[in-house]
């Protein structure tokens, strides 16, 4: 058994019970039969315009796929409320970690490719990470040890690589010293650098991380790390393997990491909250409304540095809803979207119903989180966007806001729970 992995016990068990990976995700049989009644799904108007009304937020796109095809699309208040520009339904946002899922298909394409296992360790194309340091805080200060054991592909896929993004306390200073901290952005934020994803990836291995790998679930570098790796396997820049194996195919026209000259009257304005209450326009800068424009364009962020509307966005949400093809065009097998949307995290993202398969947080018990059913997955982003997919009731949710820092406003919730009250037996 010590040769066998945590994705092929995943497998064998489902295999043992008598079910398929593919038919536990996406065999029609297991759909509810529900459908979203267009009356009950009016109130998911009334829900964004009254955040908007309530100056929670300044604007926002809200989009709803069941079985392939849009049953709700709607654009509410501003995208630049200064400017007077109201916000349309092909506007262009900051959907920051939202990139982490679409860098975590590239990888996979790469494995079922056979040039990449989900078990090589990432030093394998990073030298620097071939012997990774540990930061232990003890009584008489922070203690460096050694790694138990090499990062593997599949450790950096599950956030259990234990890197973060260098925010805690006791290794902030080291992180500011090699400009991977927070001193000028929020660390993940890349828009503005000049130098390539991978030098700052290269540096970052010299750096001590927070847990031993396959210890904890801890949120930071880990999917930059693997669109390095994408970067040195392919030969190809992040931006430009994407365009050919993901967002190009799949029709992805307005998704890019730096906004092309022509588009920049569609990108979404950022605000932040208020001391006062309320949503102030953002600054310029990494902290605000970032280098997206005229920024340098030569560090492609794997983690967080994708612009995208919520079209596009759901285009790739239903290329994984429907195992991995859409429009005739495959980008992965069945199989390893069954694997990648399942919990391969055991219990260390959360012990409360919730796991994290390959780049997806997962749903793992019915009211572990708010109505989604069980077997759903998705993720968000920094500038407050979100999504879901529901194999059960054939849904893609997603909803687009720019707000930074995001703080759990509620708007998240409020939209899905609208979306989940619309649901009703057919006929």
């Amino acid at each position: 058994m010590q040769g066998i992995t945590r994705v092929t016990l995943a497998v064998l068990t489902v295999l043992l019970l008598g079910i398929s990976p593919l038919n536990a995700q996406y065999h029609g049989t297991l759909t509810s039969g529900n459908v979203l009644d267009q009356d009950r799904l009016a109130r998911v108007d009334s829900v964004l315009q009254h955040y908007v009304d309530e100056g929670r937020m300044v604007g926002a796109v809200g989009l709803v796929m069941q079985d392939g095809k849009v049953v709700y699309e709607n654009a509410v208040g501003w995208s630049d409320k200064e400017a007077g520009r109201k916000t349309k339904t092909d506007d262009i946002f900051r959907i920051a970690s939202q990139t982490k899922a679409i860098t975590s298909a590239a990888i996979l394409t790469l494995v079922e490719e056979g040039k990449i296992n989900l078990e090589d360790p990432v030093s394998r194309w990073m030298p620097t990470f071939d012997k990774t340091t540990v930061a232990v805080r003890t009584d008489s200060g922070r203690v460096i040890e050694q790694a138990n054991r090499a990062i593997t592909i599949q450790d950096l896929l599950t956030h259990t690589s234990g890197i973060s993004y260098g925010g805690n306390p006791f290794i902030a200073p080291l992180y500011n010293e090699k400009d991977l901290g927070y001193d000028e952005s929020y660390g993940w934020y890349f828009a503005d650098n000049k130098e390539p994803i991978c030098e700052a990836m290269d540096r970052l291995g010299t750096l001590p991380f927070v847990a031993q790998p396959g210890s904890d679930w801890v949120y930071g570098y880990s999917t930059d790390i693997l669109g390095c790796v994408v970067e040195r396997v392919s030969s190809l820049p992040l931006d430009e393997f994407f365009r050919e194996r993901v967002t190009g195919p799949l029709g992805m026209d307005d998704t890019s990491f730096y906004l092309p000259p022509e588009k920049k009257d569609r990108l979404v304005t950022v605000y932040t909250p208020a001391k006062e209450g309320g949503l102030d326009r953002a600054e310029d800068g990494p902290r605000g409304q970032g280098d997206y424009v005229e920024g340098p364009r030569t560090s492609f962020s794997g983690g967080a540095g994708l612009l995208s509307t919520a079209q596009d966005y759901a285009r790739f949400l239903e290329m994984i809803r429907n195992g991995g093809a859409l429009d005739g065009v495959r980008i992965l097998s069945p199989h390893t979207v069954a694997v990648m949307t399942s919990n391969q995290a055991g219990n260390l993202f959360s012990e409360n119903g919730m796991g994290f398969g390959l780049g997806f947080e997962t749903t793992e018990r019915l009211g572990a989180n708010g109505f989604s059913s069980v077997g759903t997955f998705g993720w968000s982003g920094a500038y407050g966007t979100d999504y879901e997919v529901d194999p059960k009731e054939n849904l893609v949710i997603v909803l687009m806001v720019q707000i930074v820092p995001y703080y759990g406003s509620g708007i998240r919730e409020s939209f899905e729970n609208a979306v989940y009250q619309a649901l009703v037996p057919q006929g």
